[in-house]
């Protein structure tokens, strides 16, 4: 009989999936799983089309693909108020953005979608969007505002002062907004793999939970780490870390059924059940 082969578990390349990694490593939980490392566009998509077993998601590319997917409990990427790394990076107020060009960075789908609602319907104004690879300066050459996150938006939010921008940090402005946490990408799996291995998800499930347990007791050493390989110093990415929310209890839920029923309002994603989202029973 032919061994059952390693999940194909996606990983998001960007430091605030790092302090997860480094839960993974420590662990030695990576040697029981094929793990593929890209950015979120692109794990999302494998997820869809199934070239990706279980993995982080979008939280707009999941509502859109539900049907074949199940969420992997109190797992998630998210912030209640500031998450320094999804920002509307801008050279003029929001308020003065109607009609003008605003660069959507492509790399994301959720803080995209966020950034749009929230200067529709909060700042009153309906920019002119186009999509374009996630560097800000050339951004800023043919818009007046761009959308950006990860490691570039991150970088932004320490040049911007200098340069004159304006940065909006996109978690802080939902929790003002709506009074609740922001979930940007969930782990999930795909049903027809949780049905055939309901075993295998749930030791791949039980080692994300002890790897971001065991990341929030070394985050120092975490930042420690990554400071020699990034252009902040430790303190910095600490402070970074900390502010980041891997989980995914009953309040970030309600954020994300805020997120789910005006992103569908608007016609963007279809509607949640009212008992949803569903989860992988474990």
């Amino acid at each position: 009989m032919s061994a059952v082969r390693r999940p194909r578990v996606g990983h998001i390349q960007f430091l605030n999936c790092l302090p997860i990694y480094w839960g993974l490593m420590r662990s030695g939980a990576l040697i029981d799983v094929d793990l593929h490392k890209d950015s979120p566009d692109r794990l999302s998509d494998s997820l869809v089309r199934g070239d990706l077993d279980i993995g982080p998601i979008s939280l707009v590319e999941y509502l859109r693909n539900a049907d074949d997917l199940l969420l992997l409990p109190d797992l998630a990427v998210g912030s209640d108020g500031p998450v320094l790394s999804v920002n509307i990076v801008s050279q003029v107020p929001l308020t003065e953005l109607d009609q003008t060009r605003v660069a959507l960075g492509s790399t994301s789908r959720t803080s995209v979608l966020l950034a749009q609602m929230l200067l529709q319907d909060r700042y009153g104004v309906r920019p002119d969007y186009f999509t374009c690879p996630p560097d800000l300066t050339s951004m800023l050459l043919d818009a007046q505002a761009g959308v950006l996150i990860g490691d570039v938006a991150l970088r932004a939010l320490f040049e911007a002062p200098r340069r004159g921008l304006a940065v909006t940090d996109l978690g802080q402005a939902w929790r003002e907004w709506t009074g609740l946490p922001m979930v940007f990408a969930v782990w999930a799996v795909r049903r027809d793999f949780a049905a055939a291995h309901p075993g295998l998800v749930k030791d791949v499930h039980e080692a994300f939970l002890r790897s971001r347990d065991l990341c929030l007791t070394e985050l120092d050493d975490v930042a420690t780490a990554a400071a020699r390989w990034e252009p902040f110093d430790a303190t910095t990415l600490a402070s970074y870390f900390r502010v980041l929310d891997f989980s995914l209890g009953g309040r970030q839920v309600n954020g994300l059924r805020e997120f789910a029923r005006r992103a569908a309002a608007l016609g963007h994603v279809p509607a949640l059940p009212t008992d949803g989202p569903e989860f992988m029973p474990l």
